[in-house]
């Protein structure tokens, strides 16, 4: 079994990626990928061999609910 680690080549994590729909034309978005037992894998979609961060299935679910919830909203209001 594969151990994915935070800041691994995400060019070595296998499966399909997937974006958002509202991500920008010009790459500006972050894709995801599902890994065995429920984790989840990031990465920049203009460096798809860069570092990938790795979640577990408990630290998405987390952060979905803070993101729906508008607990980041701030975020992305900072500039």
């Amino acid at each position: 079994m594969q151990n994915y680690t935070n800041g691994m080549s995400a060019a070595l994590i296998p499966g399909t990626w997937v974006k958002s729909r509202r991500s920008e034309a010009n790459g500006t978005c972050v894709e995801a990928v599902g890994l065995p037992h429920g984790g989840v894998a990031l990465r920049n979609s203009t460096d798809p061999g860069g570092p990938a961060l790795i979640f577990t299935r408990a630290e998405m679910e987390s952060f979905l609910d803070g993101a729906k919830n508008g607990e980041f909203d701030a975020l992305a209001d900072a500039n």
